[in-house]
């Protein structure tokens, strides 16, 4: 069985489209419980992303906001990469 792929999705209050964010296992497990408090509060958080970044989320920005699974083709902001050049390249 493939390992389950952790997404926060974010619909701004100015709109557009959605935001979304690969989440490491620890953040996803973290935002579950503490996603509706920060909503009410408008509080900030800076989850841990998929390739071990972080995001700053100011949720009083923020109109609506769920946790999802991704699909395993799926590249969204916080995805690992293997790249070794050009924007996103890692440094191993």
């Amino acid at each position: 069985m493939s390992e389950q792929r952790h997404a926060l999705i974010l619909h701004l209050a100015s709109g557009g489209e959605p935001l979304i964010f690969s989440l490491s296992e620890r953040s996803a497990k973290s935002l579950t419980s503490r996603l509706p408090v920060l909503m009410a509060s408008g509080g900030v958080d800076t989850p841990e992303l998929a390739d071990g970044t972080t995001a700053a989320v100011n949720f009083g920005h923020v109109a609506s906001a769920h946790l999802d699974t991704l699909p395993a083709h799926v590249k969204v902001y916080g995805t690992p990469s293997k790249r070794s050049h050009g924007f996103g390249a890692t440094t191993e």
